[in-house]
């Protein structure tokens, strides 16, 4: 095989359409093999997958702790992995093992997965002191040589507006894994989220932005797969660069790669914008226990943090067993070099962080103005995309909602947890209720953002799914196997009176007014709704708050339900479309609360159930109901082009008064014709065809734990 000296960068394993230049990073190693396999990758001998031929090849040039060579004799398809020599003294934070079969941080294919053999781990069982030298290669998955070319067409990024933006949080495996109208060998795959059938549903509902949850190759754990479980969130990265293999219809190697862009490129033309949820706070190697598959040992001191006292042990944040070392410069490269890969390469359009805080933390605080945000606000690449944080990890001090700097949006948790707990009754929940559906100005506004920095969500794929939400008021989550000590019991949800399933016919008509409420409030509110998938649908996961090992029906979008739930999917692109079509449900700009635009009026106004402007002491009563004003005539923010944008005019009648309510329109000054375009009392979208024309000073019954929206409209207008 011949060898020629390379370059140090690009990192990873980079085809030029004549062989194969091979980089990779370690400070710590004494000397680096490249190991080249023929054979299939995964499995051991003794599954039958046979013995894989390896050829190592000695990498004799660094430069800055980057060793590196050229193969011109190899390309496209080629397996390969990393060994590396060097200390081996968990004390001082060392771990390299030449027995030890690495993949390379910078791969961008991987084939096969991890069979779960001592022989992955770096150390003995018997004596965790000693190094285990057993060969890992049989038990390893391996990279591979890709092919980078594609003919992306006249494909575009759509580039939708952050305040046009309709989130749509979804697994590829689950959203398509049961669906009918998909070939069977494309059900769970890249390619069954982009069949037509899928993107059809989409454009349905309105969504703009399908947020993926974690593409990045992922490892299921050994505790998980002895108790016949795996991870499937996917919340166990070990490859930032390489699209995850087991979502891929393509069978060859590498096949994954043209395979996810071409989805991508199907959702672009569609108009839907891809988002990567990341993680890149931890790996799947776990803590000082954990098995010895990459960063561990190719240089565990630069890519981890370590206890300072005794580098065996990790820093963990994340609840993971390790956290990501944010504070090396080699692995902010990785992580930054890893995001304009995705952006340029694979074309997408933005990124969720998960565990966003950890990766603000300097020394122990989160930090944020730490320097990897301050590398993704001068990167010309990374700054351009949508950037999205789950702002907390399980440190001292990581809830850091509102926090974030500018550029970036959040997941309001805080939303979540207060649209909650004003729908199930809990008394005191107005006052914060008004500000996350005003677009929580007190979060956001002081740090020079817009309401779109709120990521708005009732659910999402961590906790109750929203049928779940009105139908327990604890976990269920015994098919875990971990005795219902996983997942939260902050849940704030309430099962409308009887635990699970029933057939009382009064709890589930509650039930679904509470559904609808739900999506209701999501649309209306200011910022950026998400929705979760399936919740159009009614997915139910029997309770279970915390699915990340059921790759089964728990997890799975049930599409038989569309029919049986066609009141719910036609509700929710009833309200979806509502919100598209009037400007005043998604401002860019914070509410004034005074008048402007018109100059008589309030841009919005808060009213008590009787029609009158809530003072101080209506804010302090417990009170469960209100109506808010949005003015469509006192819209500050100009339009594309510079124009006067005005709108409608709506009152949003909200109760979460279990009885009903007699609500009174407000004066003229507000209007003095109104027609209701929604309610979540019926079953289904209102019709303002049938519904009765309103006047000012009209009295409104509105039923028990129910809204109603009304436009303001001439004497006569429905429309």
């Amino acid at each position: 095989m011949r060898l020629w000296p390379g370059t140090p960068y690009p990192l990873g394993a980079t085809w030029d359409g004549s062989g194969t230049n091979f980089a990779v990073f370690s400070e710590a190693a004494d000397a680096v093999e490249l190991c080249l396999f023929e054979g299939q990758a995964g499995g051991s001998e003794e599954d039958g997958a046979g013995p894989r031929a390896e050829t190592r090849i000695e990498l004799t040039e660094v430069d800055g702790f980057v060793w590196h060579g050229y193969l011109p004799d190899v390309g496209p398809g080629q397996r390969y992995g990393y060994r590396v020599h060097g200390p081996y003294n968990p004390a001082t934070g060392h771990r390299c093992n030449p027995a030890k079969l690495l993949l390379d941080p910078y791969g961008k294919a991987v084939d096969g997965e991890v069979d779960w053999n001592e022989a992955v781990f770096g150390y003995r069982f018997d004596d965790p002191a000693l190094p285990n030298t057993t060969d890992s290669a049989p038990y390893m998955p391996v990279n591979v040589v890709i092919n980078p070319f594609f003919d992306w067409g006249d494909d575009r990024p759509p580039r939708i507006p952050y305040h046009e933006t309709v989130i749509y949080e979804a697994h590829v495996r689950g959203l398509t894994k049961r669906h009918p109208d998909l070939p069977a060998a494309e059900r769970g795959t890249y390619a069954g989220l982009a069949h037509p059938a899928v993107i059809e549903h989409l454009t349905g509902l309105g969504v703009t932005a399908v947020e993926l949850m974690p593409v990045h190759q992922f490892v299921s754990e050994h505790a998980l797969q002895g108790r016949g479980l795996a991870n499937y969130w996917g919340y166990n990265t070990i490859a930032f660069l390489a699209p995850h293999n087991g979502y891929a219809a393509a069978r060859q190697p590498g096949g994954q790669i043209a395979e996810f862009k071409a989805m991508v490129r199907a959702l672009h033309e569609a108009g839907i914008e891809v988002i990567l949820d990341v993680v890149y706070n931890h790996t799947a190697e776990g803590d000082h226990r954990g098995p010895t598959l990459s960063f561990r040992g190719i240089d565990n001191a630069a890519y981890y943090r370590l206890n300072d006292d005794d580098r065996t042990y990790y820093l963990d944040y994340t609840g993971c067993g390790n956290s990501f070392n944010v504070r090396s410069p080699h692995a902010l490269q990785l992580i930054m070099d890893s995001l304009r890969y995705w952006i340029i390469e694979a074309h997408v359009d933005g990124f969720r962080f998960d565990l966003a805080a950890a990766l603000a933390r300097e020394l122990h605080d989160v930090d944020r103005l730490s320097t990897f945000f301050d590398l993704v606000q001068q990167d010309p690449v990374v700054s351009q995309v949508k950037l999205i944080a789950e702002p907390w990890d399980v440190g001292e001090g990581g809830y850091q909602v509102g926090n974030f700097p500018p550029l970036w949006s959040e997941w309001n948790g805080k939303y979540r947890d207060t649209v909650r707990d004003f729908w199930r009754g809990e008394s005191g929940a107005l006052p914060e209720f008004a500000s996350r559906l005003s677009g929580s100005s007190d979060l956001y506004e002081t740090s020079g953002r817009r309401p779109v920095a709120s990521i708005n969500f009732a659910t999402c794929h961590d906790g109750f799914t929203l049928t779940d939400l009105v139908s327990y008021n604890r976990k269920h989550n015994e098919a875990n196997g971990e005795g219902g000590r996983d997942g939260t019991d902050d849940n704030r949800s309430w099962n409308c009176g009887v635990e699970g399933p029933t057939d009382d016919p009064a709890v589930l008509a509650l039930r679904a007014r509470q559904r609808r409420n739900f999506l209701a409030t999501l649309f209306c509110s200011q910022g950026v709704p998400m929705l979760l998938a399936g919740d159009e649908l009614g997915r139910t996961q029997l309770g279970n708050n915390n699915a990340y090992c059921q790759d089964n029906e728990i997890s799975w979008v049930d599409w038989d339900m569309a029919e049986r739930e066609a009141g719910l999917l036609g509700f929710t692109r009833a309200v979806s479309a509502l919100r598209r079509a009037h400007p005043v449900f998604r401002r860019r700009r914070f509410f004034l609360g005074h008048p402007a635009g018109d100059g008589h009026l309030a841009d919005i106004a808060w009213l008590t159930p009787s029609g009158r402007e809530m003072g101080d002491a209506d804010w302090g009563k417990t009170g469960r109901a209100m109506t808010v004003f949005l003015n469509g005539d006192a819209l500050t923010e100009p339009g594309p082009h510079g124009e006067r944008v005005r709108d409608d005019s709506f009152l949003l009648m909200l109760s979460a008064e279990r009885d009903p309510l007699e609500f009174t329109v407000p004066g003229v000054k507000y209007g003095e014709h109104w027609a209701v375009v929604a309610g979540t009392a019926g079953d289904g979208p209102a019709d303002p065809a049938g519904q009765p024309e309103l006047a000012a000073g009209d009295r409104v019954a509105v039923t028990g734990n129910s809204m109603l929206v009304l436009r303001r409209c001439e004497a006569g207008d429905r429309g």
